[in-house]
C-alpha cells in the first residue's frame, strides 16, 4: 500500500520540461570540482575585487577543469551522405571535422559504431561571452558542456560565476520548435505576462535556446521587455539549454581558452536542418553528445537541471522555501505531450496557453470535461481538427497512447491551468502562472496552516503582494497573526513594503513581532552595502582590538554606540549594555484610555531596567530606526504611520539620515538621504501644525516633553540637533521661544515698557507690565520684580545696558585714564572683566543633562562668539601682563587697544536677537566667506605684479621692510588709485629715492642714468603691466566680488528669515538660563551657584520651560492626542496627492485602461457562449442520433442488446462552464471514472518498466481492446520462499491454486471468484497495461492489514477540538526513510502472523499481545479492492481496515500504547496525526481515514 515513488523516465520531445530518475549529486559532493574564490563572497556587492581581466583567467582555468564536451574518436563512415554531399561518420561529423587520431587505421575498435565507445569526454573548448553579430553590443554568456554533466556544476557555474542571482522562480517554457502563428492579442499577452513574472519575481526562464517556435516567442518578449522603460528595473534571465550539434555557425564558439567575447552570426537563410541560437536569451548552456544533427540532445540534461533547481532552496531573512518550478505551455506536437504528462506526474504545475495551437489547444479544449468524456474517439477528433495534414501519421495505437496521457494529464486538474484570453480574472499570463503555482501547493499534502503558510512564502518570494491579496488573505483561512511572524521578518529584511503593509492590515502587532532577538536578527541581517552596517562592523573590530579574545558578536549596545553618534550626545544610548539575564520588562504604567489607532495601542511602550539605567523598548522605534539607517524609503514611510511618539520619531530620523548622508561615498545614496531627511523634517512639521491648530498650548508641550523612547530628549533638541530650520522656524515654535523669552510676563508688554521699569522699577508696582498670570497682578512687589528680573528679554537688555557700559568705560581708560599705575576705573574694568570669565566658566561647566566635561566643552567652541570671548579674554589677559610690567607698558596699551576692537565685535552676537539686524548679519557671515576666496585670487594677481615690477625697477633691495612695500603694499594700494610716480619715468626725481637704498625712509632708486638724470628701465613695459594689472583686478576681480555678494545675497536672503528664527533659539536658551544680574553684579550669583554646586552638590537641572518630564497619565494623553492628529495629517497628505493634477490624469487614463479591457472581454465573451452553445448543440445530436441508431438496432435483435454498449448522454455543456481550475475543485471524479487509476500509471514504481497504455473505456475486460499487448514484469524479491516464482512460463506455476487457500496464502478475493485465464489470474477491476505480480510477492490476491488507531484531539485544558462543529481526531501514523509521505501501521503480514509486519516494527515485542487485543476488538472500517500502484492484470493488493478508538485520553490502554511505541529503525518517525483531508498521507490510506471519520462522525 505505500508504493515507492514512480520511476522517472525521459522522451525525446521537442522542447522538453520532466524530472529525470538519476539523483544528482549535492553541489559539495561534486568530484573534482574546483570552487572559486568568488564562492566564497556572501553578497554580489562584496565578491573578491577581481578585474575584468582576472575574472576571464580565472574562468577560463575553472570551466576546462570541471566541465567537459564530447568528441568522436573513431571515424566509422556512414550509409548517409551530408547536405553538402560529403562522406560523413554515424557521428555526422565528416572526417576533416575528427580528430587525427580518429581516422588512423590502428585505432580500430570494431565496425559498428557505439557512442558509449567511440565517443570520449575532453575539456570543453567552446565557453565565454557571445556577441550576436549586427544585432547590438548586448553580451550574454555561453558553454559548451556534456550531456554527462552533473546539473551541480552547472548550476555552480551560473550562481558562482556567471554572477547569477538564485532565481525565486523557475520557469521552463515549452511547445513547438518550429515557427508558428498566434493571434496578435494572445501574443501581446503571452509576451507582456511572461517578462512581468519572470522580473517581479525574480525568476529565470528556462527553453530551447533556438531561433524559432516558443523560443523565439520568448527572446522577443525579452527583446521588446529591454526596449521599454522598465529594463532599468532589472535584466530578465533567459537561458536557453540548446544541442551543440544542431547549432549552425557553431565553429565561431569554439575557443579553447574561451571567447570573451565570441562573435556569433545569426543566418536563418543558410541554416539549413540545423537552428540560430537566439539573440534574446541572456545565457547559453549547449549540450554535447559527440553527434551531429541530433535533436533532443539536451533534454535529459534540462530536466536534470530543472529537477536540481527545484531542489534547491533559497533563504531570505529567516524564510527558506524550495524554488518552485512551473512549465509554460505554447502550441507543440508529440514531445510536448510527453513534456505536459511528466512535468503533472512529478507534481509541477501546467500553464497552457489556450488558442496557441495543436497540443496546448487538444488540452485545453478537453481540460474541463469530465475524465468520462474524454474518450478515443473524441481526441481522435480533436487531433484532426488541430494537426490536419499531420494527422494522418498517428497510427490508432498511438492515438490509443495519447488519450491515456491526456486523461491522466486532465484527472490532475489542481496542476492545471488554461490560460484563456479575455477569461474573467486572468487578463494576464503572470497572474495565471502564479494562481498555477498557489492552486498547486493548495493541493499538496499539508495540513492546514502548513499549506497557507507556505503559499505566503511564495508570495513573498516573488513580491507579488496582489497574488497574496487575491488568493492567500481571503475568507477561506483566518490567520493568526502569530503565523505571519516569519514571512514579517522576511519580508522587513528583503524589503518589501507592500507585504508589511498587508500584514499589519491584517493584524501584526509590531509589539509582539519585535522581541529583543528578532531585533537583534534584523540588525545581523543589514544590508552588506549599507553604511550603517560598515559602523557596525568598525565598533566590533574596534572592541576586538580593545582586548576581547574572540571575534565579539553583535549586540545591541553596540548598535546603540552607532545610533548615539548619529543622533547626538545630548541623548542617552536606547539600549545600553545589559547585565547578565536581563530581557525587556513592561514597566510603564498605562492609564485607562482606549486608543488604538492602525493597530498600535499606547502599550507597545517597554521599559527594560539595567541597574540604575531604564530605557524604553518601543517596537515601532526600533523597526523605524532599523529601515531608516538603510535608507529604505517606502518601509520606513509605512512604519512611522505606526509610531507614537511620531513628531520626535520623524525628526530623530531626519538627524540620523543628515548625519549618514555626510560620510556616504556614493553621491547619488547621499542626495537620496538628504531629500528623505528632508521629508521626515516636512512629516514633524504637518503633524506639528495639525497638532498646533488643536491646541497652541498641549502642541507645545510635546515641544519640550522628554521622550523616553529616544534616549530622553526632547522634540525641540532633535530638531536643533538635526540643524532642521523649517521645522525650528514654525510659527508655533517660534511663538513657544517668543514666550520663553517674555518668561512670566504677556509678550504684548511693549519693549519701551520693559526699558523704562528696567531704568525705575518701581513702576512694577503700578501695573506698567502685565504678567501672564493673574496671581501676580495681585501679588507684591517682591514677587513681581522677581518675574520681571528673572525674564530672559530683561536679563538680555540689562546685560545689553552692562556691556555698553563696559565698552564706554574701557574706551574711556585707553584714551583718557591709561595710568602708569591702575586708577580706579581701569580697576573696575578689571572687575568688570573678571565677572565675564566668570560667566563664561559657568556656560562652559553648565550640564543639565549629564553629557561629560569633554562634550561640554566641545559643544561651548563649536559656537563661534564664545570662541571669540575666549580669544577677547585671552588677549585682555596678555595685554593686561604686559601693562602691569613698566618696561612693556605701551605693548600693553596697544595689546588691549586691539582687544578693545574684538570686544566690540561681540555686539554683532547681540544684535543678532532683532528681526531687523539679525538676517543682515547673517548675511554678513556668509559674505564674509566670499572675502576670504577672493582674497586668495586677488593675492595671485598682487604678488605676481609686485614681484615683477620690482624686479623689473629696483636692483638687489635687501631691505625686507622695502620689499613688502614694493610687493604687496604698493600693489595693493594701486588697486585703489594710488599709482608710483616712477613706473612711467614721467614723474622721475632722484630727490625722492636713496640711489644705494641707504636712507631707511626713503625707496631705493629704480634703474636709471645717472649722467642723464633719466630711468634706464623699460618704460613702455611697465606701464603696460600695470594697464593689465588694472583691468584684471580693478575691473574684473573686483566686479566678481560684486557678483559672488549679490549672489550670495540672493541665495541667503530666501534663507535668512529661518536660519535667524534657527540662530535665535540658542541666545534665547542662552539667556533663559543666565543669572539675571548683569556683570559685575553677576559675580553675587556665581557666588551663590559655587555654594549650590561645590559645598550643597545640587545638581544643575534645566528649567521645565525648556525641558519637561510629564506625568505617566499626562504623557499617555498627550501622546493618544498626537497619534489622532497625525491620522488627520495622514489622511490629508492621502487626499491632496489624490487631489494633484498629475494623479488626477494617471487615475483617469487607469479608468480608461480599464473600460477598454472590459469591452475586450465582453466581446469575447458574447462570441464564446455562441460557439460553446453550438458545440454543445451539435454533440447532443450527434448523441440522440448514436442513441436512436442503438435503439432500433437492440430492437431489431429482439430486445437482446449490451448494455455497456448503449451510448450515454452527454451531459448539456452550459455556457459558463467552469475551467479546469473551478473543475479541479471537485474532489470526487464524475460517474465513470471509478475506475482504478494508480494501478494504470505509465511507469511502474521501482523498475524501468513502461505500462501499455489503457484509457479509461478500454479497462473493463468484457470491452475489446485488440490493440492490448501488455508487457510481462515479475520482479525477483528478497524472500523468494515466501513469493510466486518468476516467470511466465505456465509450467511453475500451474500448482497454484486460485480462488481458494493455497497453504499459507489466501488466494481468495473479498470481492468474490475472479477469472483465471491462461492460468493467470485477471484482475477483478479490468486491465492495468501490465502483466505479470510486478514487485508483488503472489499472483492473485495480496491481502493486507490497516489498522486505524485513533484518539480525540484534546487542546490543554483537556476538552476535545472541534471545527465546523464536529469533534477532531487523531490517528497514529508512520513515516519511512527517504519518503515525503506519512502512512498507517499497516500491510502484509507473515504466514500465520496477525499483526503486520509495519506495526510491529514500531511497538515494543511486549506489546504485540496487547496489539492483537485491541485489533480483534476492533471495527471493520473497510475490506475489499485497493487502487496501488503496484497493482498487475494478474496481482492486485486488497486489505482489511480495522478501527481502533480510544475515547478517554486517561485509557490505559492508550497510554500502555504510547510508551510502547518505538522505531526499530532510528530513520523511521512516528507520531500522532490529526485527521484532515489535506495531511500528507499515501492516497488509499486517505479513502481509509475518511471512513474512519465517517464511521465517528468526526471532521475530515
Amino acid at each position: 500500500m505505500e508504493p515507492s515513488a514512480p520511476r522517472k523516465a525521459g522522451c525525446e520531445q521537442e522542447d522538453g520540461f520532466g524530472v529525470q530518475p538519476r539523483r544528482v549529486a549535492d553541489l559539495g559532493m561534486v568530484p573534482n570540482l574546483r570552487r572559486s574564490n568568488s564562492s566564497l563572497c556572501k553578497s554580489r556587492r562584496l565578491q573578491c575585487p577581481f578585474s575584468s581581466s582576472e575574472k576571464q583567467e580565472h574562468l577560463s582555468s575553472w570551466i576546462p577543469e570541471n566541465i567537459k564536451k564530447k568528441e568522436c574518436v573513431y571515424f566509422v563512415e556512414s550509409s548517409k551522405l551530408s547536405d553538402a554531399g560529403k562522406v560523413v561518420c554515424e557521428c555526422g561529423y565528416t572526417r576533416e571535422q575528427h580528430l587525427e587520431e580518429a581516422t588512423k587505421p590502428h585505432a580500430f575498435q570494431g565496425k559498428e559504431w557505439d557512442p558509449k565507445k567511440h565517443v570520449q569526454e575532453m575539456p570543453t573548448d567552446a565557453f565565454g561571452d557571445i556577441v550576436f553579430v549586427g544585432l547590438g553590443q548586448k553580451v550574454g554568456k555561453y558553454v559548451r558542456v556534456s550531456q554527462d554533466t552533473p546539473s551541480s556544476v552547472i548550476y555552480h557555474l551560473m550562481t558562482q560565476h556567471w554572477g547569477l542571482d538564485v532565481p525565486n522562480l523557475l520557469i521552463s517554457v515549452t511547445g513547438g520548435a518550429k515557427n508558428f502563428n498566434m493571434k496578435l492579442r494572445l501574443k501581446s499577452i503571452f509576451r507582456r505576462g511572461l517578462v512581468k513574472v519572470a522580473q517581479t519575481t525574480g525568476a529565470w526562464i528556462i527553453t530551447g535556446g533556438s531561433h524559432a517556435g516558443v523560443m523565439k516567442q520568448v527572446g522577443e518578449a525579452v527583446r521588446d521587455f529591454s526596449l521599454s522603460s522598465g529594463y532599468k528595473d532589472g535584466e530578465v534571465i533567459t537561458i536557453g539549454v540548446a544541442t551543440w550539434g544542431t547549432i549552425h555557425n557553431r565553429e565561431g564558439l569554439v575557443h579553447p581558452m574561451g571567447g570573451f567575447p565570441a562573435e556569433y552570426v545569426l543566418d536563418e537563410e543558410g541554416q539549413g536542418n540545423l537552428t540560430c541560437l537566439d539573440s534574446n536569451h541572456s545565457h547559453f548552456i549547449l549540450v554535447d553528445d559527440g553527434t551531429h544533427g541530433q535533436y533532443g540532445v539536451e533534454i535529459p540534461l534540462r530536466t536534470q537541471l530543472e529537477k536540481f533547481i527545484s531542489e534547491q532552496t533559497k533563504e531570505r531573512g529567516g524564510v527558506a522555501i524550495k524554488i518552485p518550478i512551473v512549465c509554460v505551455v505554447l502550441e507543440g506536437g508529440p514531445g510536448t505531450l510527453h513534456t505536459i504528462y511528466n512535468a503533472v506526474t512529478h507534481g509541477t504545475p501546467c500553464v497552457i496557453v489556450e488558442g496557441s495551437g495543436r497540443v496546448a489547444d487538444v488540452i485545453a479544449q478537453v481540460a474541463s470535461l469530465p475524465v468520462s468524456d474524454i474518450t478515443i474517439s473524441l481526441i481522435q477528433q480533436k487531433l484532426s481538427e488541430l494537426f490536419q495534414e499531420l494527422f494522418e501519421t498517428f497510427t490508432e495505437g498511438r492515438i490509443v497512447e495519447w488519450t491515456k496521457k491526456i486523461q491522466d494529464i486532465v484527472r490532475k486538474r489542481q496542476l492545471l491551468t488554461i490560460f484563456r484570453e479575455g477569461k474573467d480574472g486572468q487578463q494576464d499570463v503572470d497572474v495565471a502562472i502564479l494562481q498555477a503555482l498557489l492552486k498547486a501547493s493548495r493541493s499538496q499534502d499539508h495540513f492546514g496552516h502548513e499549506n497557507w503558510d507556505h503559499q505566503l512564502k511564495l508570495a513573498v518570494a516573488w513580491n507579488r503582494v496582489d497574488i497574496a491579496r487575491s488568493e492567500i488573505f481571503t475568507d477561506e483561512w483566518q490567520w493568526k497573526p502569530s503565523d505571519l511572524h516569519p514571512t514579517m521578518t522576511a519580508a522587513l529584511i528583503s524589503n518589501k513594503p507592500e507585504f508589511v503593509k498587508l500584514f499589519l492590515e491584517n493584524g501584526v502587532r509590531l509589539k509582539e513581532l519585535v522581541t529583543w532577538d528578532a531585533l537583534l536578527y534584523l540588525y545581523e541581517n543589514l544590508e552588506p552595502s549599507c553604511l550603517f552596517h560598515s559602523k557596525l562592523q568598525k565598533v566590533l573590530a574596534e572592541e576586538h582590538l580593545a582586548g576581547v579574545p574572540t571575534a565579539p558578536r553583535l549586540q545591541m549596545y553596540h548598535v546603540a554606540q552607532v545610533l548615539r553618534e548619529l543622533l547626538g550626545d545630548s541623548t542617552q544610548p536606547l539600549y545600553p549594555r545589559p547585565r547578565h539575564g536581563d530581557r525587556p520588562r513592561l514597566s510603564l504604567p498605562v492609564p485607562h484610555i482606549k486608543l488604538n489607532v492602525q493597530g498600535v495601542s499606547l502599550r507597545s511602550l517597554y521599559k527594560r531596567s539595567s541597574g540604575h539605567i531604564t530605557f524604553t523598548m518601543d517596537p515601532v522605534r526600533d523597526l523605524l530606526i532599523w529601515a531608516i539607517v538603510q535608507n529604505r524609503r517606502e518601509l520606513a514611510g509605512i512604519i512611522w504611520a505606526q509610531s507614537q511618539d511620531c513628531i520626535a520619531a520623524a525628526l530623530a530620523c531626519s538627524k540620523i539620515l543628515k548625519e549618514l548622508s555626510k560620510e556616504e561615498e556614493d553621491t547619488d545614496s547621499s542626495e537620496e538621504m538628504l531629500a528623505l531627511a528632508d521629508e521626515y523634517e516636512l512629516r514633524a512639521i504637518g503633524v506639528f501644525t495639525e497638532c498646533y491648530r488643536k491646541d497652541e498650548e498641549r502642541a507645545q508641550k510635546l515641544l519640550i516633553r522628554v521622550s523616553e523612547a529616544w534616549g530622553k530628549t526632547t522634540c525641540l533638541q532633535l530638531a536643533l540637533e538635526a540643524k532642521d530650520m523649517k521645522f525650528v522656524s514654525h510659527g508655533g515654535i517660534q511663538a513657544f521661544l517668543t514666550k520663553v523669552w517674555w518668561g512670566q510676563l504677556c509678550v504684548d508688554n511693549g519693549l519701551w515698557r520693559v526699558i523704562l521699569c528696567m531704568l525705575a522699577f518701581p513702576l512694577l508696582l503700578t501695573g506698567l507690565i502685565s504678567f501672564r498670570e493673574k496671581r501676580l497682578q495681585a501679588l507684591g512687589g517682591p514677587a513681581r520684580a522677581r518675574a520681571f528680573f528673572s525674564a530672559p528679554v530683561v536679563v538680555f537688555h540689562l546685560n545689553i545696558l552692562s556691556y555698553f557700559a563696559f565698552l564706554c568705560l574701557f574706551a574711556y581708560v585707553l584714551m583718557v585714564d591709561f595710568q602708569a599705575t591702575p586708577s580706579w576705573s581701569e580697576c573696575l574694568i578689571y572687575l568688570w572683566l573678571f565677572s565675564l570669565v566668570c560667566e563664561e566658566t559657568r556656560q562652559l561647566f553648565y550640564d543639565p543633562d549629564e553629557c561629560g566635561l569633554m562634550k561640554m566643552a566641545s559643544l561651548y567652541f563649536s559656537d563661534f562668539w564664545n570662541k571669540l570671548d575666549v580669544g577677547a579674554i585671552v588677549l585682555f589677559i596678555v595685554g593686561l601682563t604686559c601693562r602691569l610690567i613698566p618696561a612693556t607698558l605701551y605693548p600693553g596699551r596697544v595689546i588691549l587697544s586691539l582687544d578693545f576692537i574684538m570686544f566690540c565685535l561681540r555686539l554683532m552676537h547681540i544684535f543678532t536677537v532683532s528681526k531687523t539686524l539679525g538676517p543682515k548679519i547673517i548675511i554678513v557671515k556668509r559674505m564674509m566667506k566670499d572675502v576670504f576666496f577672493f582674497l586668495f585670487l586677488l593675492a595671485v594677481w598682487v604678488v605676481s605684479f609686485g614681484v615683477a615690477k620690482q624686479a623689473i625697477l629696483i636692483h638687489n633691495e635687501s631691505r625686507v621692510d622695502w620689499i613688502f612695500r614694493g610687493v604687496v603694499y604698493h600693489s595693493y594700494l594701486t588697486i585703489f588709485g594710488q599709482i608710483p610716480a616712477y613706473i612711467d619715468g614721467v614723474n622721475f626725481d632722484l630727490a625722492h629715492c636713496s640711489p644705494n637704498g641707504t636712507d631707511p625712509y626713503k625707496p631705493k632708486c629704480p634703474e636709471s642714468d645717472a649722467t642723464q638724470q633719466r630711468p634706464a628701465f623699460p618704460e613702455w613695459l611697465t606701464v603696460i603691466l600695470l594697464c593689465l594689472y588694472l583691468l584684471f583686478t580693478n575691473i574684473l576681480l573686483l566686479n566678481l566680488l560684486i557678483a559672488m555678494f549679490n549672489y550670495t545675497f540672493q541665495q541667503v536672503q530666501e534663507h535668512t528669515d529661518q536660519i535667524w528664527k534657527f540662530q535665535r533659539h540658542d541666545l534665547i536658551e542662552e539667556y533663559h538660563g543666565r543669572p539675571p544680574a548683569p556683570p559685575p553684579f553677576i559675580l553675587l550669583s556665581h557666588l551663590q551657584l559655587l555654594i549650590k554646586r561645590v559645598v550643597l552638590k545640587i545638581p544643575a537641572k534645566r528649567h521645565k520651560q525648556l525641558k519637561n518630564k510629564l506625568e505617566k497619565n499626562e504623557e499617555a494623553a498627550l501622546l493618544s492626542w498626537e497619534i489622532y492628529l497625525k491620522e488627520n495629517y495622514l489622511n490629508n497628505q492621502q487626499y491632496q496627492h489624490h487631489q494633484r493634477p498629475e494623479q488626477r490624469i494617471q487615475d483617469i487614463s487607469e479608468k480608461v485602461d480599464s473600460m477598454v479591457d472590459l469591452l475586450d472581454m465582453d466581446r469575447l465573451k458574447r462570441s464564446g457562449p455562441t460557439e460553446q452553445r453550438l458545440a454543445s448543440l451539435e454533440e447532443q445530436v450527434a448523441q440522440v442520433a448514436r442513441s436512436l441508431h442503438w435503439i432500433v438496432r437492440t430492437l431489431k435483435d429482439s430486445g437482446f442488446g449490451s448494455v455497456a454498449g448503449a451510448p450515454a448522454l452527454a451531459l448539456a455543456k452550459a455556457p459558463d462552464e467552469p475551467d479546469a481550475e473551478l473543475a479541479g475543485r471537485r474532489k470526487e471524479e464524475e460517474p465513470g471514472d471509478g475506475y482504478h487509476v494508480n494501478a494504470r500509471h505509465l511507469l511502474y514504481p521501482s523498475s524501468p518498466v513502461t505500462r501499455f497504455p489503457v484509457p479509461n473505456e478500454k479497462v473493463p475486460w468484457e470491452t475489446e481492446f485488440l490493440l492490448y499487448e501488455p508487457p510481462f514484469y515479475t520482479a525477483e524479491r528478497k524472500d523468494a520462499a515466501l513469493t510466486d516464482p518468476v516467470g511466465e512460463a505456465p509450467e511453475p506455476l500451474a500448482n497454484i491454486r486460485y480462488n481458494a487457500l493455497d497453504g499459507p496464502t489466501d488466494r481468495r478475493s473479498f470481492h468474490g471468484a475472479y477469472v483465471v485465464q491462461d492460468g493467470l489470474p485477471l484482475n477483478p477491476m479490468g486491465r492495468t497495461g501490465l502483466r505479470g505480480r510486478g514487485s508483488l510477492s503472489c499472483f492473485g490476491p495480496n491481502h493486507m492489514l490497516h489498522p486505524v488507531v485513533t484518539r480525540w484531539r484534546r487542546n490543554q485544558d483537556g476538552a476535545i477540538c472541534r471545527k465546523s462543529i464536529k469533534k477532531m481526531l487523531e490517528v497514529l501514523v508512520v513515516k519511512r526513510p527517504l519518503s515525503e509521505l506519512w502512512a498507517l501501521p499497516g500491510g502484509s503480514r507473515e504466514p500465520g502472523e496477525t499483526l503486520p509486519r509495519k506495526l510491529k516494527q514500531i511497538l515494543l515485542r511486549e506489546a504485540w499481545e496487547a496489539a492483537e487485543g485491541l485489533l480483534q476488538r476492533g471495527v471493520e472500517v473497510y475490506k475489499g479492492y485497493v487502487d496501488d500502484p503496484r497493482n498487475t492484470d494478474n496481482a492486485w493488493i486488497e486489505t482489511v481496515a480495522i478501527s481502533v478508538h480510544f475515547p478517554d485520553q486517561n485509557n490505559v490502554e492508550l497510554k500502555r500504547l504510547n510508551s510502547h511505541l518505538h522505531a526499530c529503525d532510528p530513520g523511521v518517525s512516528i507520531r500522532w496525526q490529526v485527521v484532515d483531508k489535506r495531511i500528507p498521507l499515501y492516497e488509499n490510506h486517505k479513502t481509509i481515514l475518511q471512513k474512519t471519520a465517517t464511521l465517528f462522525g468526526a471532521h475530515y
